[in-house]
């Protein structure tokens, strides 16, 4: 009677890690597939940090910003800084505008021309796996801090972007972006940390508009 008990408690264990089996996942690669194909749109908080390389004789030199993170596929997204400085970041699909609120001063740029290989591409732009595998040599790094990591090379050494990692937690609904770790050309580093993430939340086609305020000096590149 003892075996027999035993041998159903086993089976049902068994069956039960069968069901769950589609919940598993299987690494930071996996995780990004399923974000880039699946969560459309999100919002969420975040703090970067950016430090600069260590001159000689002195400590790296670093400074922290926050603020609020929304992104809609294909190619909108909108960063707001809020702390120290105020900044606005908008790309509406067509133009890449960048807000200055302390000079008054507005930058737009040609989207196309300048996310190509950057970590827009990742967040808010490519469709799928095999779309970001044209611009990114991908490469699966261990889990750390609770997150599954992926690695991103540009396959192009023309731009300013070096490396990434990107990090992300499992939820109910999906992966969530956890960090986003950028090393530039110049070897500076920016860490965003991103919290109360929204897997495809419902955002204003207005969130991704912009319009330059009146008197602000406008530069387009």
């Amino acid at each position: 009677m003892h075996t027999r008990t035993f041998r159903r408690a086993r089976a049902a264990a068994a069956a039960l890690a069968v069901l769950a089996a589609p919940l598993a996942w299987a690494g930071g690669l996996d995780s990004l597939e399923q974000f880039v194909k699946h969560t459309r749109s999100g919002k969420a908080a975040f703090t970067q940090e950016v430090t600069a390389p260590a001159k000689e004789g002195q400590p790296p030199r670093s400074r922290t910003q926050s603020g609020s993170f929304e992104f809609q596929r294909p190619g909108k997204f909108r960063f707001v800084y809020s702390k120290p400085f105020e900044q606005t970041i908008v790309a509406d699909g067509q133009t890449l505008w960048l807000h200055d609120v302390d000079l008054n001063q507005v930058t737009a740029r040609q989207q196309d021309q300048v996310l190509g290989s950057t970590p827009a591409a990742i967040i808010a732009a490519a469709p799928d796996l095999k779309a970001l595998q044209k611009d990114f040599t991908l490469a699966e790094e261990p889990d750390q801090d609770g997150q599954q990591w992926v690695k991103a090379t540009p396959k192009s050494r023309d731009g300013q972007v070096q490396s990434m990692r990107v990090g992300f937690r499992p939820s109910a609904k999906g992966p969530e972006l956890g960090t986003l770790e950028i090393l530039d050309s110049f070897g500076q580093r920016s860490v965003l940390r991103f919290s109360a993430f929204e897997v495809n939340a419902a955002l204003a086609a207005s969130h991704f508009q912009f319009k330059p305020p009146a008197g602000a000096d406008v530069v387009r590149q």
